[in-house]
């Protein structure tokens, strides 16, 4: 190992940390099937959904634009570490290589959400999957984001694939299959 590695792995400025969570679920169509949806993201989470709509008309599926047509939920801090265990624990901590993009985030979906710990099959319900998106940033990351005197973020700073699968195998117990 360089110096210059060994003085990565020892600055906390350079550490990777889990930003967000976003759970998202895309049901097609707005109504009772879209209210049912919300209801249940929100029993998952224990967070209130936010409604998604359609960013452009579709006429083969019938949808226009503007039309509701899924819901979100993004989770920040414990909420979101808690609720990431929970999606491993489905998922049985195993998650594809091709579910880490360049910038070091990670998607992953779930078929059904009866597999999460204490959830039922309802017939009144149904079954819906559902979306998750991780977003891993280094400390120093909001400079990007932030209103007044927003700057860039250089390369050497941002996380990568590699720092990014290292980062969910030592802190959730995640296995990286190919």
């Amino acid at each position: 190992m360089t110096s210059a590695e060994e003085a990565r792995q020892t600055n906390p400025m350079a550490q990777p940390k889990l930003a967000k969570v976003v759970v998202n679920m895309g049901i097609g169509e707005g109504a009772e099937k879209l209210q049912k949806a919300e209801n249940l993201l929100e029993a998952l989470t224990g967070q209130k959904a936010v409604r998604t709509s359609a960013r452009k008309s579709v006429r083969e599926w019938g949808v226009r634009e503007g039309t509701p047509i899924g819901c979100k939920v993004t989770l920040r801090g414990e909420k979101a570490v808690d609720f990431l265990k929970r999606a491993l624990w489905v998922r049985q901590g195993r998650i594809a290589d091709w579910s880490f993009d360049k910038q070091g985030n990670l998607s992953f979906g779930i078929n059904d959400h009866t597999d999460f710990e204490g959830q039922r099959y309802d017939p009144s319900i149904g079954v819906f999957g559902l979306d998750v998106a991780v977003v891993l940033e280094k400390p120093g990351a909001r400079v990007a984001r932030r209103r007044l005197m927003a700057g860039r973020i250089p390369h050497r700073h941002r996380v990568t694939r590699e720092e990014a699968k290292e980062f969910m195998k030592s802190n959730f117990t995640v296995e990286v299959v190919a």
